[in-house]
């Protein structure tokens, strides 16, 4: 098959308009059509105010242009891949289809996101190419943020059509790709919802309250904050009845249709109008206190009347927030004898038992299946690791007497436990292509070269050395900035490049706060300085390595999370990377090179020597005065954290195999060590007069605090070259030193004692 260059999407509800712009976030134009072009556009319009924002960056929907079926369906004959996401209705689906297949280029893909209707029913009729290049590809909703992509070929589909497919959803959406059997609404939803369904059992014996089993079924057992509940207000309960009505219909066995079948509280609040979010009520209630504040009300399942939200206290669930390794706290959990172990063996053992019963008939195997529910529901462990975790013997134990036990335990469960083997796989499933996850199997063959709390120093081949975070949130500390020292020499020294990431959620969320805090408290000044001194030249060494250095940020790069990509040769950034230099948010100011770095930035976008630097020096300030997080990787860049020369990576697993690449293609390049900065441009005292005005500004506009007033001050100080009368050079140590002393003149503040205080107790910042 030839590469997908362009894509079609026909439909702009929801779905339809939120694929398209993700496919603009990968560079890919697509034509989205709806019955008008009006119809269109509106759609667009519509998803380009979702919250979370389905965009990459604020101008990605410029990829995207916009028609009706009435007047651009001949478009299509230029398009690679088309598909369809109009109403839920076979027949609105093959009037549709019949005329794309008059009007498509032979040997495009055309495709459904259908996740009720069987694929191979949709295409009949169509003709031979049509139906070879015909398959199933299902999205999870929001499809910028869930991984999950189902692909489900059908018995025509030819091999080289859905192997493309595999790759463009894997390498350039970013998606985890799951291929599933043609069976009603294929493997993820099939599982979650009978686990829903046996939830709302449960709600319905009156044994537990909604807060309950939301505080049961969310970060505790390794699934999202949205727990259960909240999570089908955000999907939205009609669509939530929709997918049940749809499993209770086409099911083959009386039971398993009785199994889904929508619970009567479901049905009331649909009759209602409670359909979640989108009404501003469902499970829970959005409303306003009488001083004009959001609260969250809950439903009371009986007299369906709102009350206050109340704290779920149990036992159990405290106990395990002690436990990091969530195989473990699962675990102690099932068996707990509180409201949580009872809930769980109720609902979640016949749940996994169920899924060993038909994985089967609606998958390949039983790795597709957790990593299915891992990508589109956000659970730490699939169904068949959590069996692992609890054991299968106590799974089993737990479901006797309910409806997935029907037919005695299910021929996977029963084989494993014939064979005397307790568990499915030692460790987690693993990704689909070994050659993903560099660092585990690094690790695993023991190349790692040296190790300290905070991070280490791994041989991942090719004579590429990986600097690894593992402390808490791999906070930086004194054992990081000791392995990034001893990473340069390492690799200068061995090696021939230097990656630094790891395969954690975040890359770093800064540094160790409660380190600097203590040793604020105390008075350690100089330990304090000592401190700072050691990161600065952490990150210079990074700058002026003599090898190449990759950094491969993802998720969370917070602060010093940000200042160590600032000073690589190169970045390898996930697409979901959130960078930013937040430091003003606890009373501080960018003290690792940050602030210098974004100054030198500003100043070499000066078209001339003499243009007036004030315009690109206020964009910076502006970034880290307001401490500005992008909304992805390449917002980052926008921002100024990431530079035209570093590059991205959409799927996240995929993120240090391609650093490493980089790293390597840095070497045959030929790189070379950065000459010294020894004649930085700064504006001078005009620069910093403009910049003080800002604040002012905004402090009288009530906009800024007192303090916020002197951190901007601070940093206007040093975004103007410091103590200079007018436009002039500096040398990049001096800039460093003007950093270091507004970070320890802030740290001895009452008030950002106060903040660091305040962030670390409640994770947000406070404007005091």
């Amino acid at each position: 098959m030839s590469q997908i260059n362009s894509v079609t999407v026909l439909g702009a509800g929801t779905m339809g308009a939120q694929i398209a712009l993700h496919c603009a976030n990968a560079g890919i134009p697509a034509l989205l059509l709806d019955l008008t072009a009006d119809a269109a556009k509106q759609g667009l319009d519509k998803a380009r105010r979702l919250k979370p924002d389905p965009q990459f960056t604020p101008e990605a929907f410029r990829l995207v242009t916009t028609g009706g079926f009435d007047t651009h369906l001949d478009l299509i004959a230029k398009t690679d891949w088309i598909m369809e996401a109009v109403v839920e209705r076979l027949d609105i689906k093959q009037q549709l289809l019949a005329k794309v297949d008059d009007k498509r280029r032979p040997g495009s893909i055309v495709s459904s996101n259908t996740s009720g209707i069987p694929i191979a029913a949709i295409a009949e009729g169509r003709s031979d190419d049509f139906r070879k290049h015909w398959l199933g590809t299902h999205f999870f909703n929001p499809p910028r943020y869930l991984r999950l992509l189902e692909l489900i070929p059908t018995a025509e589909t030819d091999p080289a059509v859905l192997a493309a497919m595999v790759h463009f959803g894997d390498h350039v959406l970013g998606k985890g790709v799951v291929i599933a059997k043609d069976t009603p609404n294929f493997i993820a939803n099939h599982v979650g919802l009978y686990g829903v369904a046996r939830t709302l059992d449960a709600l319905a014996s009156g044994k537990y309250t909604i807060e309950e089993i939301d505080a049961i079924t969310g970060p505790a057992l390794g699934r999202p904050g949205s727990a259960t509940f909240r999570t089908m207000d955000i999907a939205g309960i009609d669509v939530l009845a929709h997918v049940l009505r749809n499993l209770s219909e086409h099911l083959t066995t009386e039971s398993d249709r009785k199994a889904f079948a929508v619970a009567p509280l479901v049905e009331k609040l649909i009759a209602n109008g409670a359909l979640g979010e989108k009404t501003g009520k469902g499970f829970y209630e959005r409303r306003k206190s009488a001083a004009g504040e959001t609260e969250i009300w809950t439903l009371d399942p009986v007299t369906l009347q709102y009350r206050q939200k109340q704290s779920a206290r149990i036992g159990s669930i405290e106990a395990g927030k002690s436990i990091d390794d969530v195989g473990e706290r699962v675990r102690m959990l099932f068996n707990s004898k509180d409201k949580a172990g009872e809930f769980l063996r109720e609902t979640l053992a016949p749940t996994l038992v169920y899924t060993a019963r038909v994985t089967p008939q609606i998958s390949h195997s039983i790795d597709d299946v957790d990593r299915a529910m891992r990508w589109g529901f956000g659970w730490d462990l699939g169904p068949f690791e959590l069996i692992d975790a609890i054991g299968a013997k106590e799974v089993v134990a737990a479901a006797q007497g309910t409806h997935s036990m029907e037919g005695g335990v299910p021929p996977l469960i029963a084989s494993l436990l014939e064979a005397g083997t307790p568990k499915f796989r030692e460790g987690l499933v693993k990704p689909a292509a070994g050659d993903l996850q560099i660092l585990r199997t690094a690790k695993e063959q023991n190349r790692v070269i040296k190790k300290n709390a905070g991070a280490s120093l791994v041989d991942i081949g090719d004579g590429v050395i990986a600097i690894e975070f593992h402390s808490k949130m791999n906070a930086i500390g004194g054992d990081t900035v000791q392995m990034l020292q001893a990473g340069v020499k390492e690799a200068a020294k061995s090696g021939q490049a230097l990656v630094i990431g790891n395969d954690a959620p975040n890359f770093s969320a800064g540094a160790n706060l409660m380190l600097v805090l203590l040793e604020a408290q105390e008075g350690n000044w100089d330990e304090i300085d000592l401190m700072i001194r050691a990161f600065q030249g952490a990150t210079m060494a990074l700058r002026y390595s003599p090898v190449p250095v990759v950094a491969a940020p993802a998720g969370l790069a917070l602060g010093g999370g940000t200042e160590i990509p600032l000073h690589c040769d190169r970045v390898q950034a996930a697409a979901e990377t959130y960078m930013g230099l937040v430091e003003v948010g606890v009373g501080l100011i960018p003290g690792g090179g940050g602030t210098k770095e974004m100054l030198v930035r500003a100043m070499s976008q000066l078209p001339t020597p003499s243009s007036d630097p004030l315009p690109y020096v206020s964009k910076a300030f502006e970034t880290v005065a307001l401490a500005k997080v992008s909304a992805s990787g390449p917002d980052a860049l926008r921002l100024g954290y990431l530079q035209p020369t570093d590059s991205f990576t959409m799927n996240r697993e995929r993120l240090m195999a391609d650093a490493k690449a980089r790293a390597l293609e840095r070497v045959r390049e030929g790189y070379h060590v950065p000459p010294p900065r020894t004649a930085i441009p700064v504006g001078g005292e005009s620069v910093t007069a403009a910049l003080n005005l800002g604040v002012h500004l905004m402090w009288r506009a009530g906009r800024a605090s007192d303090h916020d007033k002197l951190i901007g001050q601070k940093l206007a100080h040093i975004f103007g070259g410091g103590n200079v009368p007018h436009a002039t050079t500096v040398t990049e140590q001096y800039l460093l030193d003007l950093e270091r002393e507004a970070f320890m003149s802030l740290l001895g503040q009452r008030k950002t004692l106060e903040r660091i205080q305040h962030t670390l107790k409640t994770g947000k910042p406070l404007r005091n």
